[in-house]
Parts: structure tokens; sequence; C-alpha cells
């Protein structure tokens, strides 16, 4: 019992020994489990092994070994054989991690919390799998052809498909597919038309719902935050609806409460649209060219965004404060455009009050815009079209889902803009190149606008520029000779981009969609606006205000506080360098496009070219010694070239088993 637990024992401790040796003289990290099992066969053939080569060398045995003197040389064959086993253990180890490499094991607790994500995500993927087998889409998942996917012979059947899929996909996809009806870039028609066509409506919350959610996220009564509101909506969408309320210093508000499930739908779902984007850019060459997985990431955070009201409040007022200044600029046009203001104290995650603007949807104020003259309405589009370029190119601030739904008409004859949950930001540089690209369009300079446009876009590298430059002139001379209302300059631009595949960026995508929806907007007051001919006169004004005197004076302090730091630091560097010169020690440094040091990487080749071939001459010299025999005979049939052949092949194998499992953990 007791040898039988010291044999354990000593098992036990060859198996972590030659385990932590094995993970040693690979130099890389290996599974202990792997390891330990390893070491447990080198143990238990050791020994046999060794038996073995004592036979095969014909050494006398027991007390003839240690009366011919030959015990030492015993133990060494004895030692040499046991690592040898050793040695094909490590092979048999790294031959299994190249298989199956190693993972880290992960926290009991995230295994639970991705199962449980894995089964809610399974489940909804599941439902979204249903709803478009049902319409007939399922095509987009499993690429299958059933009867019912093939009736959809047209386009325009198949778009009408996915959109009622969409329809029935709840809040996310209908988010999703509005975005994406915007996105020239990336969707031809008839999808595009289709999926602008999505509903906007949706079944409305019983009031005690609306009235909980207020109450619990507001952490009050909801008496104490409001003097009345009015139990009937005013609207219902599928993330929220509006109620009408009044405050109690008299103000009326709207109130803008999210849906109770809202966030957790969302938050499924954006898990869903990441992976399809994922498995679309890895799989087909359009989803690499439009960076598709890019794109869906900036939706779903976009989206996640929009779900806060906290970051909707921010954004109103970062788009009053932009009003505010073009105001001050053009004191004759205040109060023609006008921003609700939000309620801090009365707003929360889920909850937004803000000021009610008491009007109605350009989309649907024929009979208001019908009482206004020619000349009002022509100055309302005139200031709507001023505001908007405005705030693109000269604060970079604006409205990103601008269309004649979120601009409202007062009966005061005033537009109120509504609806900041998507906000573009645009930094300085962009914008400077987004004005040169609408100054050469607007002039009809084909040759500046592209150049612009390669400013702006991400164009890949094999993207016939020639053919490029072509399409866009094409696009600019048609728009000079066509007349009002036939489509916008800025669709056929992105219709273009997205020909070429060329990847537009989506802050650049929404001011794009920005300038379009608001030529439509324009169209809705004034028949026959001439947002082109109009905007060309503006740019000079626009360009005094983004390139001013007094910013261009702060650019060149800028510029040269930078300069003159650099300057004051160049004797320094110029006496390092002649130090170095002087010592002989001055080194090169290589770096990558993204600026990693690669001196490093290069030593580390160097050294492992070095390493592979001096043990492939090791190897290639122990089998030589081995073949050839020869040199003084050790005892029995043992002699020093074969000792020595087999040693000099031990660390020349285990130097290709170290390179080996090298070149495959990088591959990893």
């Amino acid at each position: 019992m007791v040898v039988t637990l010291l044999i354990a024992i000593v098992a036990i401790v060859c198996a972590i020994l030659v385990g932590f040796v094995a993970r040693q003289i690979i130099g890389t990290a290996v599974g202990w489990p792997r390891s330990i099992a390893v070491g447990l066969l080198v143990f238990f053939l050791g020994v046999p092994a060794a038996e073995w080569v004592l036979e095969q060398t014909n050494l006398p045995a027991g007390s003839t070994l240690a009366e011919s003197g030959n015990v030492w040389l015993a133990l060494g064959l004895i030692a040499l054989s046991i690592s040898w086993v050793f040695a094909l253990g490590v092979a048999t180890l790294v031959a299994s991690e190249a298989i199956f490499p190693t993972r880290p094991l992960p926290n009991p607790i995230d295994v639970i919390r991705a199962g449980l994500r894995q089964r809610k995500r399974t489940r909804r993927y599941l439902q979204i799998l249903a709803i478009a087998s049902r319409h007939g889409v399922g095509w987009l998942f499993h690429g299958g052809h059933s009867r019912v996917e093939q009736q959809l012979s047209t386009s325009e059947e198949r778009a009408r498909a996915i959109v009622a899929t969409i329809n029935d996909a709840g809040v996310s996809f209908v988010k999703l597919g509005q975005v994406l009806s915007t996105r020239r870039d990336l969707i031809p028609e008839p999808y595009l038309s289709a999926l602008a066509s999505l509903q906007t409506s949706a079944t409305t919350l019983p009031w005690e719902t609306v009235r909980e959610v207020i109450e619990s996220d507001l952490g009050r009564p909801i008496d104490e935050i409001y003097a009345d509101v009015d139990p009937n909506p005013l609207a219902a969408a599928s993330v929220a609806q509006v109620h009408r309320a009044t405050l109690h210093d008299g103000r009326r508000v709207v109130v803008k409460v999210q849906r109770p499930a809202a966030r957790a739908q969302v938050e499924a779902d954006s898990d869903i649209i990441g992976r399809l984007a994922q498995r679309a850019q890895e799989r087909t060459r359009v989803g690499r060219d439009l960076h598709i997985e890019s794109v869906a990431r900036g939706f779903t955070t976009t989206l996640l965004e929009e779900l806060d009201y906290r970051v909707e409040a921010q954004n109103t007022e970062m788009i009053r404060a932009t009003i505010e200044r073009i105001d001050a600029a053009e004191p004759g046009r205040r109060g023609l455009v006008t921003i609700p203001g939000a309620f801090p104290e009365a707003s929360s995650t889920r909850v937004l009050t803000m000021e009610l603007v008491d009007g109605t949807a350009l989309s649907d104020s024929a009979d208001r815009l019908a009482a206004l003259t020619a000349e009002e309405r022509d100055r309302l589009a005139e200031v709507l079209m001023s505001t908007v370029i405005e705030q693109i190119l000269v604060y970079g601030v604006f409205h990103a889902d601008l269309h004649p739904g979120n601009v409202l008409l007062t009966d005061t004859g005033r537009l109120g803009l509504i609806d900041f949950g998507a906000v573009g930001i645009i930094e300085r540089s962009r914008r400077q190149h987004m004005t040169a690209f609408l100054l050469a369009a607007l002039s009809e300079n084909d040759v500046a606008a592209t150049d612009a446009l390669l400013l702006i876009v991400d164009a890949p590298d094999d993207v016939d520029l020639d053919a490029f430059r072509h399409d866009v002139g094409i696009v600019l001379t048609a728009e000079h000779v066509r007349s009002g209302g036939q489509g916008s300059i800025f669709t056929r631009i992105v219709d273009v981009i997205r020909q070429h595949r060329i990847a537009l960026p989506g802050e650049l995508a929404s001011a794009l969609r920005s300038f379009a929806t608001l030529e439509g907007c324009l169209r809705v007051i004034v028949d026959d606006f001439d947002m082109v001919g109009r905007a060309l006169p503006l740019m000079p004004t626009l360009l005094r205000r983004s390139v001013s005197l007094s910013r261009a004076a702060t650019d060149l302090q800028a510029g040269a506080v930078i300069s003159l730091a650099r300057l004051q630091r160049m004797p320094q560097r110029l006496e390092a360098l002649l130090t170095g010169i002087e010592r002989g020690s001055i080194g090169i440094t290589l770096r990558s496009d993204d600026g990693t040091d690669t001196s490093g990487i290069l030593s580390r080749i160097t050294s492992e070219i070095a390493t592979t071939l001096v043990s492939i001459a090791a190897v290639v010299i122990a089998v030589v010694l081995i073949v050839a025999g020869g040199g003084p005979v050790l005892g029995g049939s043992v002699t020093l070239f074969a000792i020595l052949g087999a040693v000099i092949g031990l660390f020349g194998f285990l130097g290709l088993l170290r390179v080996v499992r090298r070149t495959f953990t990088r591959r990893g």
C-alpha cells in the first residue's frame, strides 16, 4: 500500500515537473491538463523504453554490469532514453496544441451568463427566422428556395416581402430599415423606396403603464412633476409614445415615454444584427467594400444611445446652440426656425419632457402653406436651407433625421424642428472637405468635386478613379441643366458612390442624406425651389464664418507654438545624433503603417531563422553520426559517435519543436 502510494506521488510530481519543463522548452503557454497527461505518459513509458535500449546495446545485466564498470554508461543511456521519450511526449504536446489550441478556462459565472444570452439570442433568432419564412424571405438567412420564395420573382415583390418582415420583427429592425432607407450608398432601388414606407405607428400603451414608467424613472409621483397629463397619447411609435402635459408654472409640454420592453429587445437584436453583419463582411466582397460590420456597429451604438433620452436632451441643446449663433449673425431671421427646449428636471433615461411645438408636420401642412403668400413661403424655405447648410458646414452639428415629418409649421408661420434622437457631428477638417465638394459641385467643377470626394470617402485600392470621376462629372453636368423637382444632386452622387463600391463614413452619409432630405422639405414649402441655385450665393458668407480672420490667426498661432516647441527640442536631438555618431551607437527603428515598432519583429524573425537552421543542422549531424557509427566502443555495442548523435539529435529535435509551436501560435 505504501509503495503504491509512493509510486503515485512520484508519478504526479514527475508529471507536473515534466509539464512545467515542456512549457519552458516550447516557450508558450500550454494547457496544464494536457501537460500533466504528457508527463504521466513519459513517466510510465520512460522505464520500459530504457530497459529496451539496454537490451539492444548488449550491456551485461545485474551484478555483471556493476563488475564490468559500465554502470555510468548504463545510467547515461537510461537518462538519454527517458529524455527521448520526453522529447516525443513534447512532440505529442505540440501536435495536440496545433490541432486543438489551448483556450483559457472561462469564469463559471461568465459561462452561465453567456449561456443565458445565447439561449435568449437563439430564441429571438428563431422567431425572426419564422417571420422571414412566413413572408417568403427565408432565403436571406439560409439561401433556400421554398414555394413562397419562388413566387417572389421580381425585385419589387422581394422588397415588399422584406418590408413586411421588418414590420413584424419589431422595433430594432424597423429602426434599421428606416436608417437603411436613407443610405443610398448601401441600398439600391426598389428596396430603398420600399424601406421608406416602413410603419412608424404602433399600438398604444395603457395609461397606467405609462404612468408607472414616468414615476419610476423620475422617482416622484406624477402630480409633483406635472399639473396635468393627457392620458390619451398624441402619437405612438415602436419605441415610445408621446403625451401632452402642463407644468405647474403653466408651460405646455410634451412627454416622451419609452416602452418598458424596448431596451431589452434592442439589446438582443443588436447582437443578432452585429453577427449577421460580421458574417456578411467575412463572406461577401460587397460587405467588405462597404465595411458593413462597421455600419452595423455604428447603427446599434446609435440606436442604444437613442434609448437614453438624456442623450437626446443634450442633442437638443447642441442644436439650440447652433440656432442661437446663426440668429445672432442674422438678427432679421431670428425666430423663423425654432428648437423646443428640454426640461432636465422632468427628464431621465426613459422619459423626456420638452416644450410643446404647436404645429403640423410639413407633410400634412398643405392647407397652412396655401394660406401663406409666395414671399412668405420662399422666405421660410430660404431660411430653413441656410440654417441646415450652416449647421453642417460651419458648426458641424446637425439634425441627422431631417424629413417633412420632423419639421413642423406653426400657426404663426414659423418652423419648428423636433426629434433629436439622431444628431450628426462632423469634425472641422472633414467639414472643410465637404465645403470644397459643395463649392465644386455647385460650380460644375467635376475634377475638383471628385478630388474633394476622395478626401471624404474610404475608396478601396482597386477603385477605377477615371470611371468614378467620369460618373461624378455626368451627374454634375446633368444637374445643372435639369429642371426642378426631379430628385436631388446629393442622392445621385451617393448612387455613384454606391455603384463604385466605395464606403462612405456614417457621419458624412448622414450629412449628404440631410442635404437630400432638406431638398425634399424645401420643395414641400415651395414646389419649384432650386436648392442648387439658391445655395451657391450663400457659400461665400458661410466660408467667411467658417474661415474667419480670427480663426485663421488662432490656427497660425497654434501652428507657430507647435513649430517653436519642435525647434526648441531640435538642439537636444541634434546633440544626441552627433553623440550617437561618435560612439557608433546609432540605430534605425522601423515602424509599420499603424505605428508599431517592427525592429523587434525583425530581430525575432532573425533569431528564429538562426534557431531553425541550427536545429536542422543538429538533426542532420545526429543522423550522420548514428548511421556512420564508429568511434571508441564505450561498452557492449555502444559507440561514442552513436551517443553523441543521440544527444545532439535530442537538442535539435527540441529546437525544431519550439520553432513549430511558435509558428502555430502566431497563426492562431
